[in-house]
């Protein structure tokens, strides 16, 4: 019997067994296991078993953390187990019915904004690099100047790094029409709607290039390229009428009916009504970050960097993605994405100093894997299985976050997209930032590995 087999019926037992398991998920790092009675779970035996990296049972789902690609192994051999599978997405609408408003809120969210990271994530890794290949020094490696860049070359490149921000609307409807139980495309249809070229450019009008079209004599109306908010709001509300058209639609005219009558009114709401209230209170938000990162003397940095891995654990992170979009639309870099770079990777350090400081074999084993992983920006392996378990660890690495943060603001860093951290996150400081990104990283691991080493963590305390 292989590991992975073996250790799939370990958590299998000491979950309730079978009968105690409604379905079974995986994201990144971790199973989501929907549980019929979550008394029935052994905890004890749960963190003792190989590869598990910490557990915890947060809004209907017991979460078993295994690492990245070692849960994909261990989810497949769950599945030939005779355990029925179940999409993350379609999980979390059934946990959906579990937790407070706002961890709800946060978790649909999270759900919709998801699968468009990717896209987000390549875009800032495009902007990094043309960040990289448009700086003086390198281009003089090879004999060249900026007046030898051709104007194809530069267009080129927004192709890349623009795309995506462009046409962002239309990925957010797409995702909320998918999370929210409506038909795909026709939320995709009406994101394009939203960024019809027949529309003044948002970033135009912005800068006094264009004017906005007034519809009835009082509604001022531009495209809303680089906007979450409102096709965030049509994409469910969209999503919730096309549902109630359809139940009401005789089958035989369906497919003409519901998909009209759909994109008729959506469109309607969404550029008269959703969009300009929600593009206001995209700004109330967007200058609601500015202000606190904007603090005097790193304060912002401060808070930020400390705060951030205890809302990690709540849940309701999600809602910085929306932040950071914000903030790579208006000024086209992301000073948020440095600071949670410090808080992630101080978390590392304290895992670091336990692996490092401890005898247990263990442990040692779990702390070291885990400060890995934190170090190429996930975290909760370290946070749940090492530092939160011991406590003190994990409070060295908020001081550590802070610390870190309070330094980034200071150097004013600023990232080219979002979504990466740590060692990963250094292709988004290639625009000349590289090396204060690599300083504030090593000053968050050293004071959070000190003051683990000093005074967050020794054997004699406690042992696995």
């Amino acid at each position: 019997m292989s590991d992975n087999r073996r250790i799939a019926e370990e958590i299998i037992k000491a979950v309730g067994g079978k009968e105690n398991i409604s379905s079974i998920a995986h994201c990144a790092t971790r199973l989501r296991i929907m549980v019929e009675d979550k008394e029935n779970i052994n905890q004890p035996a749960i963190e003792e078993i190989d590869k598990v990296k910490g557990a915890f049972y947060n809004s209907g789902q017991y979460q078993v953390i295994l690492g990245t690609g070692t849960v994909n192994r261990i989810y497949e051999e769950v599945e030939k187990l005779g355990i029925e599978g179940m999409s993350k997405s379609d999980q979390s609408k059934e946990a959906a019915k579990n937790g407070n408003l706002l961890q709800r809120s946060i978790r649909s969210l999270g759900d919709v904004f998801v699968p468009i990271i990717p896209v987000l994530v390549a875009t800032g890794l495009f902007m990094g690099l043309r960040g990289l290949v448009m700086q003086e020094q390198i281009l003089a490696l090879f004999g060249l100047t900026l007046a030898d860049i051709s104007d194809n070359f530069i267009l080129f490149t927004q192709i890349l790094t623009d795309t995506a921000f462009i046409f962002l609307p239309a990925l957010v409807a797409w995702s909320a029409f998918r999370v929210f139980g409506g038909t795909p495309i026709i939320g995709l249809v009406l994101g394009l709607m939203l960024v019809s070229p027949s529309l003044p450019n948002a970033w135009g009008a912005a800068v006094g290039d264009v004017e906005p079209i007034n519809f009835f004599g009082f509604i001022p109306v531009v495209g809303y390229q680089g906007s979450v908010l409102p096709a965030f709001i049509a994409g469910i509300i969209g999503a919730k009428l096309e549902r109630q058209i359809r139940k009401r639609v005789p089958e035989a005219l369906d497919l003409i009916v519901t998909p009209f009558l759909t994109l008729l009114v959506m469109s309607f709401l969404s550029l008269f009504i959703i969009g300009p209230l929600f593009k206001s209170v995209e700004e109330y938000i967007l200058q609601g970050t500015l202000f606190v990162l904007g603090l005097p003397l790193g304060l912002g940095g401060l808070l930020i960097g400390f705060f951030h891995q205890i809302i990690v654990i709540t849940g309701v992170h999600q809602i910085f993605n929306l932040l950071e979009i914000q903030l790579l639309d208006k000024f086209g870099n992301n000073p948020f994405n440095a600071i949670i770079t410090a808080a992630i990777a101080a978390q590392g350090g304290a895992a670091l100093a336990v692996g490092v400081k401890t005898k247990s074999k263990k442990l040692k084993a779990l702390a070291l894997p885990s400060s890995l992983s934190a170090f190429l920006g996930i975290t909760e392996p370290a946070i749940f299985g090492v530092n939160l378990r011991y406590g003190k660890p994990f409070l060295m690495g908020l001081i550590g976050g802070a610390v870190g943060g309070f330094t980034a603001s200071l150097l004013g860093l600023k990232a080219t997209g979002m979504a990466i951290t740590v060692i990963p996150g250094t292709l988004l400081y290639l625009n000349g930032q590289i090396l204060p990104y690599l300083l504030v990283n090593m000053i968050a691991i050293g004071v959070a590995f000190t003051l683990t080493w000093l005074f967050g963590y020794s054997d004699k305390e406690k042992k696995m």
